[in-house]
């Protein structure tokens, strides 16, 4: 069975699917409860959730060019799952909080993080990135490169939404719910079906929403599984379902209906977003020791941006919408660069804040330390 055997028959029956690969509206049986949602969108809407997908593009290929450039030390490609990120983010309401992996690059941005702030986590300039508690960054938690922790983190919150009586309390506006992301590689680990227990169990409102790429790294997904991987949670009682990846509308509905029912106080749900990474892993990575051309030209047929734009040509998006979006695209890729490449270095001295909470004498003294020591080149210069 190879990857794509498992998950892309489109007569499989139990996906959500609203929008065909040519574009077409062809809900399957599967997206009828959630078809109300999409019937909601008014077209300012649709044009955001294409604007927000080629922009991320040329964003995330403006980075690895970066990275290649040595500007980077890292950088994870988010290339083909903009549809999976932009839909459920856009289905997130003011008040929820959002934990993305670590190639969530357009989940980040929609929340209101700034992109040069996501480079500078990989050019190795600060550990964290962005203050998750800033207004400005919209609930956003920080990246976490250490596969699935993060699926704690967002359950021990979403226990403490419960026991703050922070949901389920019948008010829209202010009940709040957890969304965590994560991959099919991370859904092996032990961390994610950790918080999988919790989640159940404390009934948490919380949304596990997993975008199996079909890699991870070199694992093919029809490994590490025998059976979809939605079923994964749905072994711990989770609601689950299993959602095109590829198709913005349906992700942003079946994300928007899960995370209501979470916010409700009606426990967590699991949705799995079948999706592909078209870029490498990694930029460490090469995709074509392990994968053939034949399925990646496969999956490049159901490109989530020209899905999008042929729908949108459909009902009538004008060429100049179309012109406008890679205009803005291609200025914020430039923008990107250009204050990218304005950084600098960060001085060695900040290795030394945040260790501790409070002054610590050790610190002092090695900070001491380092700067007499630095010092005494000058003096040798001289």
């Amino acid at each position: 069975m190879t990857p794509t055997d498992d998950t892309v028959a489109c007569d499989e029956p139990d996906l959500v699917r609203i929008l065909d690969a040519d574009g077409t509206f062809a809900p399957s049986p599967a997206a009828e409860p959630y078809l109300d949602l999409v019937e909601k969108l008014a077209d300012t809407d649709l044009e955001q959730f294409y604007r927000d997908m080629v922009v991320v593009r040329a964003f995330d290929q403006q980075a690895t060019t970066l990275q290649r450039q040595g500007q980077l030390a890292l950088w994870p490609p988010s290339f083909g799952q903009e549809a999976a990120q932009v839909g459920s983010a856009r289905a997130a309401r003011a008040q929820d909080h959002l934990f993305p992996s670590y190639r969530e690059h357009v989940v980040c941005t929609i929340r209101g993080v700034d992109p040069i702030d996501i480079i500078r986590l990989m050019r190795g300039m600060t550990h964290g990135g962005w203050n998750p508690y800033d207004p400005k960054n919209g609930n956003t938690h920080i990246y976490t490169l250490v596969l699935g922790s993060h699926t704690l983190h967002a359950t021990g919150l979403g226990m403490g939404l419960v026991f703050d009586g922070r949901c389920g309390t019948g008010d829209v506006d202010r009940d709040e719910a957890v969304i965590a992301y994560y991959g099919d590689g991370a859904s092996s680990q032990g961390d994610v079906h950790e918080a999988l227990v919790f989640a159940a169990s404390y009934q948490t409102p919380e949304v596990f929403f997993l975008q199996n790429n079909q890699w991870a790294i070199s694992v093919p997904v029809s490994t590490q599984a025998r059976v979809p991987l939605a079923q994964r949670g749905a072994g711990y009682g989770i609601p689950s379902l299993r959602v095109d990846g590829n198709d913005v509308l349906a992700s942003f509905a079946v994300t928007r209906h899960a995370l209501d029912e979470a916010r409700a106080g009606d426990g967590p749900r699991a949705i799995e977003a079948v999706t592909y990474r078209m870029g490498a892993h990694t930029t460490s990575d090469d995709p074509t020791k392990y994968r053939t051309s034949d399925e990646e030209a496969s999956w490049a047929r159901r490109d989530p941006i020209i899905r999008m734009q042929a729908y949108l040509r459909g009902r009538g998006a004008s060429d100049a919408f179309f012109a406008g979006v890679d205009a803005e695209a291609a200025d914020g890729a430039a923008d990107v660069r250009e204050r990218t490449r304005a950084l600098g270095a960060i001085p060695v001295s900040t290795m030394f804040d945040h260790v501790y909470s409070e002054p610590h004498p050790l610190v002092e003294r090695e900070q001491a330390w380092l700067a007499e020591y630095e010092a005494s080149f000058e003096e040798g210069a001289r």
